[in-house]
């Protein structure tokens, strides 16, 4: 924290944007030795129609196999030989690239990045062999009831829109995808004003940003078609998917706000005070004095014109119906808000997170990144911590009682004998 009792300086930030349309966004760190750079692209899951579905995640994974100037082991190299981090993901709204070298490093860094984002070789036998790759990581998957569960509840809540499907795709329509789908839907896809360029760390704004124009220059396509739109209900109120596992898997949520929505910060705090900690209510409650799970928590998905708000829970069959019963109880518990204390102690955790995090590199890179892809601003940490101080206690009730009174949607995973449909009655009483 500065001396004035500020976490940022303000003037430590650029945005630009370029005439081909590609945004830019820096965050200077003159007192750290190492620049997090991350390629944020606003394409994921979401714009993939029936005959594509899992070709976001896919042409992700393409991107490391090379390009028409580095062969795959060339990148791996070279970024070890500096000491380099490099990482990518695929969201169901974006995809993002990511390196964190040393400042002296920094060239090849974006030598890397600004390859594989415009220039990949898609290889036939690179295809088919990170095919294999994809496949084997949905067998894992496969093996992960507590996320599979989660991809469930998706289902239920949007239905066969695109956001109810998972990102990673399933083996069928991996499986026959084809080498040209993929190459077409980058060509469509990965054009300038669908990226931002975000970094963070001991660099000069000016001269990373001429060197982002001088490496990317891909054309604009505003012609490309929209997202589907969401619909506004539920697709179904409750899931069930049978499997053999040890314990029973529960998501219960509700339809919430957009992620451009000013009550996100409202938001952020009821969730915080609800379970998105060890002093959260669901914590304290289901685990704490109960001893009825080991992972329980809350938490928020927040999209362009959708989002929900939802909570998990993991346990043994035999205590399914008292968790349930627990879990629908402080849903309901919503309708009544929060207390003062509870209020007070979660903006305290977030502004505490907040400066904790403008200590590394990645994370305020990934922030401001994201920020501007999403919401096309970009806050300082100051002004971010303002917006959350601006926000009342009534506000956060308000929503809550929101929330609380809204549809729920149910998913449980688990044996076939320790799930059912009856088993959600406290949710509907």
């Amino acid at each position: 924290m500065r001396s004035d009792g500020r976490l940022y300086d303000a003037a430590m930030i650029v945005r630009r944007v370029l005439p081909n349309g590609l945004r830019v966004v820096v965050d200077k760190v003159p007192d750290v030795r190492s620049v997090a750079v991350g390629v944020w692209v606003d394409v994921g899951s979401r714009h993939e129609n029936d005959g594509v579905f899992g070709v976001s995640h896919f042409l992700e994974h393409l991107l490391f196999k090379g390009t028409e100037k580095w062969q795959a082991n060339d990148i791996a190299r070279e970024l070890d030989a500096v000491g380099g981090e490099f990482n990518a993901f695929t969201a169901k709204d974006l995809t993002g690239f990511y390196v964190r070298v040393l400042d002296d490093a920094l060239p090849l860094g974006l030598e890397v990045l600004s390859e594989i984002t415009q220039r990949p070789a898609f290889r036939a036998d690179e295809v088919e062999s990170e095919r294999h790759v994809v496949l084997e990581e949905i067998n894992m998957y496969d093996d992960m009831p507590d996320d599979m569960v989660h991809d469930l509840f998706a289902s239920s809540m949007f239905g066969s829109h695109p956001l109810g499907r998972p990102v990673i795709g399933t083996r069928e329509s991996i499986t026959e995808m084809e080498r040209a789908a993929v190459a077409d839907y980058f060509s469509r896809q990965y054009t300038a004003d669908k990226f931002v360029i975000a970094a963070a760390g001991n660099l000069d704004p000016d001269l990373f940003c001429e060197e982002v124009a001088a490496r990317w220059t891909l054309a604009s396509n505003p012609a490309e078609k929209p997202a589907m739109p969401v619909p506004l209900a539920p697709g179904s109120t409750v899931q069930i998917k049978e499997k053999t596992v040890e314990q029973v898997h529960v998501v219960v949520g509700v339809p919430g706000i957009c992620r451009d929505d000013k009550r996100r910060h409202a938001l952020s705090i009821l969730n915080h005070v609800v379970g998105g900690g060890m002093s959260s209510r669901l914590f304290q409650e289901v685990r704490e004095k109960r001893g009825l799970v080991y992972a329980v928590f809350s938490y928020q998905n927040l999209y362009q014109d959708a989002g929900y708000w939802a909570a998990y829970a993991g346990t043994m069959p035999d205590r399914v119906p008292e968790t349930l019963t627990i879990l629908a109880e402080q849903l309901d518990l919503l309708r009544h808000g929060i207390t003062e204390l509870e209020f007070d102690n979660a903006k305290s955790h977030i502004r505490g997170g907040l400066a904790l995090s403008s200590e590394d590199t990645g994370s305020r890179m990934s922030r401001i990144g994201r920020s501007e892809l999403s919401l096309g601003e970009v806050l300082t940490l100051d002004e971010l911590v303002g917006r959350v101080d601006a926000v009342t206690l009534e506000e956060v009730n308000e929503l809550a009682e929101e929330l609380g009174s809204a549809e729920r949607v149910v998913a449980l995973l688990g044996p076939e004998s320790a799930v059912s449909e009856d088993l959600t009655a406290p949710f509907f009483s």
